[in-house]
């Protein structure tokens, strides 16, 4: 009796698929089910988290996706939306050193969790330079409270959601770039590529990025960088377990093929592994070209010029590596800037090519996190940024292999390469096969000045009632932050239209 009344009341509500189960289709579950919809998420691969999965190997643990935990506060009110803190889920570690950059053999500098040693190392570099870096870092806040105030949360229908007091009286911030403001009174390069580098998350270079954006840099300095313990996919446990506790069902291996569309262009279902599903409600956490790909061509609402004529953040290389020994002379997060950015930046987005000195990032969660590698030994986690829809084989991840571990050695001073017990690669191929994503991009589209909120994908479908769209193609933007305010705008967009 108690299961067919429960079957009645699931029959009762409108049911919600959502395409994929990345930061994104995780947030807005949870907004949907606490609305009293009944929600169900479809994910293509047998775990959940869409790039934000994990890899285990022989008792190591890696991050296949995400490894930087910034802007603590979004994931703060992520939870307190529900009542929970992100303490009841996981537990949090601010990192100290927040990361570490190399430019040049035995010549780093050490980026403090502490931001008045922050500034005393920028004094030492630079005399004067602290100075500017204090008025730079007050405008930074001062735009980022501006951010998660009055923007980010706004759903990208229309230019007059940028228009407010405060953005009136910043415009020339949003016709500047990052790469002048910072190069105005700063002149030590080492200083200029540490305050460009949080840019890099947005996906665009800092000559194209408005000078708004800078308030990634209080992300930075001001917020901290932060590591749960046993890596990223404990936020996507998390987010699941509160999802279930509010009644949201999971299918995983479940490959939508179609999506189903009425005479009145209005939503019926989809094709779900051959079968049909009955939907009230579609929303796409997916590659939304890919998902566009899913309808009749009538339905779509973007061509593929359109999407070509778009400016995509990078794809990546990415190597997974168990090491024997733990590597010395390194941070939890090292970054490695000792060949030319603006070169390889060219190579990216300029005349798309593999890079031939690449700069690298490097990830030692085994430095913070007991838990992710055995005793004695190094969890590694290596990323070159790259051009979307390059070439990609087998023989040129080796190559590219053996250059970033040469460089790793040489400008850390040790050997590296007979200490490695395994590597397993991933770059643009698996970004499409494994997440249908566009020309194989690792982190949607870049944020510059045409690509900014209501320049962006629209969350709701001009096209077809009751489709919705979500994640880093929509607004805000690229990262997990942006990814759980996306989930939020849509799950709002939805609420609002039903």
């Amino acid at each position: 009796m108690f299961n067919f009344l429960i079957d009645l009341l699931n029959n009762m509500k409108k049911t919600i698929h959502i395409i994929g189960s990345g930061f994104s289709s995780l947030s807005a579950s949870c907004y949907l089910a606490q609305a009293g919809y009944r929600v169900i998420v479809l994910e293509k691969n047998s775990t959940i988290g869409g790039r934000a999965r994990q890899l285990k190997k022989e008792g190591f643990t890696f991050d296949i996706g995400p490894t930087w935990y910034w802007m603590p506060d979004v994931f703060e009110k992520f939870f307190s939306d529900f009542k929970k803190n992100p303490s009841e889920y996981y537990h949090l570690n601010k990192l100290d050193p927040a990361y570490q950059v190399y430019f040049a053999k035995e010549d780093s500098k050490i980026v403090s969790g502490n931001l008045e040693e922050i500034h005393s190392m920028f004094e030492a570099e630079e005399k004067g330079s602290s100075k500017h870096l204090r008025e730079f870092l007050t405008s930074a806040r001062n735009n980022y409270n501006t951010a998660i105030k009055d923007l980010v949360y706004k759903p990208g229908e229309s230019i007059t959601e940028l228009i407010t007091p405060v953005t009136i009286k910043r415009a020339n911030q949003f016709f500047s770039t990052i790469r002048k403001t910072i190069r105005k009174n700063i002149k030590n390069e080492k200083l200029i590529k540490i305050l460009e580098f949080p840019v890099l998350f947005l996906g665009a270079k800092p000559s194209n990025t408005p000078t708004f954006y800078n308030f990634m840099n209080y992300a930075d300095f001001g917020l901290g960088t932060w590591h749960p313990d046993g890596g990223m996919y404990t936020v996507v446990n998390g987010m699941v377990t509160l999802a279930k506790s509010l009644g949201v069902e999971f299918i995983t291996e479940a490959n939508v093929e179609q999506i189903k569309v009425r005479a009145n262009n209005k939503v019926e279902g989809l094709i779900v592994n051959g079968e049909f599903k009955k939907s009230d409600i579609i929303l796409s956490g997916a590659d939304y070209h890919h998902t566009e790909t899913l309808l009749p061509e009538k339905n779509r609402q973007y061509s593929e010029k359109y999407w070509s004529n778009k400016t995509f953040a990078p794809s990546a290389l990415l190597f997974y590596v168990g090491l024997s020994k733990p590597v010395k002379n390194v941070s939890h997060h090292t970054l490695f800037f000792d060949c030319d950015f603006e070169v390889h930046a060219e190579s990216i987005y300029d005349i798309p090519k593999w890079p031939e000195n690449p700069l690298f990032y490097v990830s030692f969660p085994s430095k913070t996190d007991v838990s992710v590698a055995p005793e004695g030994k190094e969890a590694a986690t290596f990323l070159i940024p790259l051009a979307p829809g390059i070439k990609d084989t087998n023989e040129i991840r080796e190559t590219y292999f053996k250059k970033i571990i040469e460089r790793l050695e040489k400008v850390t001073n040790q050997t590296i390469k007979e200490n490695i017990i395994f590597k397993e690669s991933f770059c643009v191929n698996d970004f499409k096969e494994e997440y249908n994503s566009y020309q194989g991009n690792a982190y949607g589209l870049a944020n510059t000045l045409m690509q900014t909120a209501f320049l962006r994908p629209k969350i709701k479908s001009k096209k077809v009632k009751n489709l919705f769209f979500t994640g880093q193609l929509t607004v805000p933007g690229p990262g997990v932050p942006p990814a759980l305010i996306s989930g939020k705008i849509a799950a709002d967009l939805i609420l609002k239209n039903n």
